[in-house]
């Protein structure tokens, strides 16, 4: 059984760096594409990073290019999300998401599985 846990979330100040981990606990081989999402107060859940089974495909919003990395360690059954520059539109809940599918959704409806969430908040 697929469960995805995130953690790595915090309070950091503009400019600063953290490192998001999502790791499939129930350690299935059921998840293909991952991707890690988040959504503001008020707002819709948006699309942040994907990555492909092998981590060799990579895809990131504009928001986020150049400043956030995704990457995957499939022997640890985890994903990685480093968050360098950070800005305070950057304060949301990050959730990490698994598709059965290999391909890089960025609707969350294409996601089957999801973490709890965590908290990133950036102070100006």
């Amino acid at each position: 059984q697929v469960q995805l846990v995130e953690s790595g979330g915090g309070l950091v100040q503009n400019g600063a760096s953290l490192r998001l981990s999502c790791v499939d606990a129930g350690r299935t081989t059921s998840i293909y594409a991952m991707g890690w999402f988040r959504q503001a107060p008020g707002k819709e859940r948006e699309f942040v990073s994907g990555t492909n089974w092998n981590g060799r495909s990579t895809s990131y919003a504009d928001s986020v290019k150049g400043r956030f990395t995704i990457s995957r360690d499939n022997a640890k059954n985890t994903i990685y999300l480093q968050m360098n520059t950070l800005k305070p539109e950057d304060t949301a809940v990050y959730y990490c998401a698994g598709s059965a599918i290999n391909y890089i959704y960025v609707r969350p409806e294409d996601y089957q599985w999801w973490g709890q969430g965590t908290q990133v908040t950036v102070s100006s």
